[in-house]
């Protein structure tokens, strides 16, 4: 299982702020369980940081691990949008994914 780092870019305590966190944090606590390191930075307290990561809007969401870096802007609220945009599968599929693993062979056929 692949470990991610996620930065939020936010601006203040606004509402849309406020919801892009705690959505990602709901997120994070139901799709990607312990495979998650979140940073949340404020650019307007850190606006050098939001300037070297090339934020124009906020808020930003951008998946830096696994590669290829991902950016999703808005309030993350669709979840399914979020999961497909940063390439993550949803838990569920993962589970799926896993049991099917272990009925393969090598080949990917049904064992016998």
């Amino acid at each position: 299982m692949s470990k991610y780092h996620l930065k939020l870019y936010v601006t203040g305590r606004t509402p849309q702020s406020n919801r892009a966190v705690k959505n990602l944090r709901a997120l994070c606590a139901t799709e990607l369980k312990d495979r998650a390191e979140v940073d949340i930075i404020d650019v307007a307290e850190d606006p050098f940081a939001a300037e070297s990561a090339h934020i124009i809007a906020t808020p930003t969401l951008i998946k830096t691990l696994p590669p290829p870096l991902r950016r999703i802007v808005g309030d993350l609220s669709n979840v399914n949008r979020v999961l497909l945009g940063l390439d993550i599968l949803p838990e569920d599929l993962l589970k799926h994914a896993e049991s099917a693993a272990n009925l393969t062979g090598p080949t990917g056929g049904a064992m016998s």
